[in-house]
C-alpha cells in the first residue's frame, strides 16, 4: 500500500495537508455513513493506516526513507497503530469517541452487533477493546541474529538467505535488505522467531545489520572514500589517475598541480544510497603522497637536487 496515493498526496505534502486530506477522506468512508458498505469500510481502513503513519514524525521518516517494502519490514500492523488513539483522532473531526453507537467509529462486522473499530483492523489497543477490557494471547520470545551484509549489497540491495536453529530443529528464511541500510538497524521478520503457547503468535525475529569491511572503500554516511596513493612527482607536477568505483565503472580523475596531503577529489553521485528510493552520496577519492621508504642510488641524487632548490 503507497500511502500517499491512498490519501490522494504527493511526498512533499505538509502536516497540514496530510490531516486535510484524512480528513475529507474519513468523512466520505466512514462507517456510520455508509452502513454496510463493505467497500467502503475497507476504504476507512486504508486512509487511516495511511494516516496513522503519515501523521507520525518517526514512521513518516522511516517511511519516506524505506518506501512501502522497507517500511513494513520494519513496522507490523500493530506497530503501526501503536499510540495512535482513534477516538481522540475522530473527535478532532466531529466523530464521537468509540463505543457509543451512531456517531463513533464502530462497525457492523455480520453476525450480531457493532464491533469497534479496533475489531476490524484485527488489533487490540488501536480503538479500545470495549468494557469487557481484551485478553492479549501469550506471544513467543523475540530472537534476534546478527546478520552481515556487504558494501556492494548495501548499494544494490540484496536478498539473504539464514539457516535458523529453533528448538532443535533448523530451516532457512529469506529476507529482503533494502537500499542504503545502516550498520546497527534491525530488519523484522514477523512471527519467524520463538515458537508460542498454545493459541498465541510466534515470535519474532530481528536480524541485526552489521556493514562487513571492505578492502578498497569505507563509508562515510552516505559517501565512500577511496583511497588513492601517488608519488611526489604527481603531487607536484598534477597527473591524471585511474579510479574504479564501488559499481565497476572507471574513471580518470585529475589531479591538481600542488595538490597538498589527505586531499579530497569527488566524483558526485558515485557513493551510497541513502534509502531504496533516494540518490547516491558521493565517491570521495583521498590523495595520499606516497613517500617511499628506501631510494636507490639516482633517486637519491636527484632528491637531494631537488633539496638544493628548495623542494
Amino acid at each position: 500500500m503507497e500511502y500517499y496515493d491512498v490519501l490522494g498526496l504527493d511526498k512533499n505534502a505538509s502536516s497540514q495537508d496530510i490531516k486535510k486530506a484524512y480528513r475529507k477522506l474519513a468523512l466520505k468512508y466512514h462507517p456510520d455513513k455508509n452502513e454496510g458498505d463493505k467497500a467502503s469500510e475497507e476504504k476507512f481502513k486504508e486512509i487511516s493506516e495511511a494516516y496513522a503513519v503519515l501523521s507520525d514524525k518517526e514512521k513518516k521518516q522511516q517511511y519516506d526513507t524505506y518506501g512501502s517494502t522497507g517500511f513494513h519490514q520494519r513496522y507490523s500492523q500493530e506497530d503501526i497503530f501503536r499510540n495512535f488513539n482513534m477516538d481522540d483522532i475522530l473527535s478532532q473531526f466531529g466523530f464521537g469517541g468509540g463505543g457509543r453507537g451512531r456517531g463513533s467509529y464502530r462497525m457492523n462486522m455480520g453476525g450480531g452487533g457493532g464491533n469497534s473499530f479496533s475489531s476490524v483492523f484485527g488489533q487490540a489497543g488501536v480503538g479500545g477493546c470495549g468494557g469487557g477490557g481484551c485478553h492479549k494471547p501469550a506471544k513467543g520470545q523475540d530472537m534476534t541474529y546478527q546478520l552481515s551484509v556487504t558494501l556492494e549489497d548495501v548499494l544494490n540491495g540484496a536478498e539473504k538467505k539464514i539457516a535458523l536453529r529453533n528448538n532443535g530443529t533448523s530451516h532457512n528464511v529469506s529476507v529482503r535488505v533494502p537500499k542504503g541500510i545502516e550498520s546497527g538497524k534491525k530488519l523484522r521478520l514477523k512471527g519467524k522467531g520463538g515458537q508460542a503457547p498454545p493459541g498465541g503468535m510466534p515470535g519474532d525475529l530481528f536480524l541485526k545489520v552489521d556493514i562487513a569491511p571492505h578492502k578498497l572503500y569505507e563509508r562515510d554516511g552516505d559517501n565512500l572514500i577511496f583511497e588513492r596513493k601517488i608519488p611526489f612527482s604527481q603531487a607536484c607536477l598534477g597527473a591524471k589517475v585511474d579510479v574504479e568505483t564501488l559499481d565497476g565503472k572507471k574513471f580518470k580523475v585529475n589531479v591538481p598541480a600542488g595538490i597538498q596531503g589527505d586531499a579530497k577529489l569527488r566524483l558526485k553521485g558515485y557513493g551510497l544510497p541513502s534509502g531504496p528510493y533516494s540518490g547516491r552520496g558521493d565517491l570521495l577519492v583521498k590523495v595520499v603522497v606516497d613517500i617511499p621508504k628506501e631510494l636507490n642510488e639516482e633517486q637519491q641524487e636527484m632528491i637531494t637536487k631537488l633539496q638544493e632548490f628548495g623542494l
